[in-house]
């Protein structure tokens, strides 16, 4: 993952700060903040599931798909990054945990 507070250089260079650092620091907190932003954004879903018991209106299959996705995108980078836990594994882990709620909830009062 791209460092978020110093601009790429090559190793033991000076840091500068060019079009291409700037749109990937860009770039890591726009992806950090709206992904960060869905784990909030589950919340009222959940809620509307657990407090009146009725899930008929989620569709597991979404839910299920969604968990999938973010835990496959979370092991690409912690994969790509060389085995390194960065926040970019953590917050899609993050999501991937509030898709297993919402499965659960779903699956649970289903049965």
């Amino acid at each position: 993952m791209i460092a978020m507070t110093q601009p790429i250089t090559p190793s033991g260079a000076t840091p500068r700060w060019t079009p291409r650092s700037i749109y990937l620091l860009l770039l890591t907190w726009t992806f950090m903040l709206f992904s960060s932003l869905r784990m909030v954004a589950y919340l009222p879903t959940l809620w509307a599931i657990y407090s009146t018991g009725d899930s008929s209106q989620h569709s597991l299959w979404t839910w299920c798909s969604w968990l999938g996705a973010n835990l496959t995108m979370a092991a690409w980078l912690y994969e790509r990054d060389g085995g390194r836990v960065d926040s970019a594994v953590l917050v899609s882990i993050g999501n991937a945990a509030m898709c297993l709620a919402a499965v659960v909830l779903i699956a649970g009062y289903r049965l």
